[in-house]
């Protein structure tokens, strides 16, 4: 409301709830339609005139279909602009895989002058995205229908928070929503836990200070995993999403469940590998 340089481009995604913007902020509001590739290049065009554009539709559709307009309107050619999606990982469960997103984090990882915001709750969507929206990158929001519960100290951007931490040579990191089923999973167990709201840039110094433990990063999408392995020195195993397609339809609950992310089985995994050290 007070940056008059913000300009918001949806996707016919989450009209309604912006009426009200809509209708006190015309010139600053604008439903594109669903033409992802189009809103892109747009953001681009308004960002080279020293606009700060919002683009906002479900993950996979802007991600997937519209990767290359993301790295060379707006990467390369360094048009910063704010990308915000809803409809993480299985948020759309029941829609199948066209609507599952998985690898968002990590396909946009790859590209030079982004950032990649993870926020799991509503109180981190609010702090990092005031912190970030002008930051002269572009800038991915992650935004999730089914946000944790926890509430977290000190959130800022690039800064994970330690969550558990003990004298154990088990660290488990993990990022998103999933935080919940995660951190209730690791209470009854001598663990560090360690939580990212940003993928990039990753925040190095926190990761170092548990290089001596065995990492377990539990994530239910790409991104973490990689970002973590391409410190030099740090060595992680993996536990989450498979090499597949999930083509079981249901909600959220219920997939995690089949896949193995419901607390109980995370229980499981998590003993397991304090059994092997």
């Amino acid at each position: 409301k007070k940056d008059k340089r913000i300009i918001l481009l949806f996707g016919d995604i989450s009209v309604f709830l912006f009426k009200e913007f809509q209708e006190k902020y015309p010139k600053q509001f604008y439903n594109i339609g669903i033409c992802e590739n189009t809103i892109v290049s747009a953001a681009a065009g308004l960002s080279s005139q020293g606009y700060i554009p919002f683009v906002h539709t479900i993950a996979p559709f802007i991600t997937d279909r519209s990767f290359e307009q993301i790295k060379l309107d707006l990467c390369y050619n360094d048009f910063p602009a704010n990308i915000v999606t809803i409809g993480s990982t299985f948020d759309y469960a029941w829609d199948g895989p066209s609507h599952h997103t998985l690898s968002d984090i990590e396909m946009l990882r790859t590209l030079p002058n982004m950032e990649l915001i993870v926020p799991g709750s509503a109180e981190e969507v609010d702090i990092l995205m005031k912190q970030r929206y002008n930051s002269k990158l572009t800038t991915y929001f992650r935004l999730s229908d089914n946000p944790h519960n926890l509430k977290l100290k000190n959130i800022a951007f690039n800064k994970a928070n330690i969550l558990k931490q003990s004298n154990s040579k088990l660290t488990i990191f993990t990022n998103g929503p999933l935080l919940e089923n995660v951190n209730k999973a690791c209470e009854d167990f001598d663990v560090n836990l360690i939580y990212f709201n940003t993928i990039k840039p990753i925040d190095k110094k926190t990761i170092l200070k548990f290089k001596n433990t065995k990492i377990l990063i539990i994530s239910e999408s790409y991104g973490l995993y990689e970002a973590v392995s391409h410190i030099d020195g740090i060595y992680a195993d993996f536990y989450g999403i498979k090499d597949k397609f999930y083509s079981t339809y249901g909600n959220i609950t219920e997939l995690r469940k089949k896949i193995g992310l419901d607390i109980s089985s995370i229980k499981k995994i998590i003993k397991k590998n304090l059994g092997s050290l």
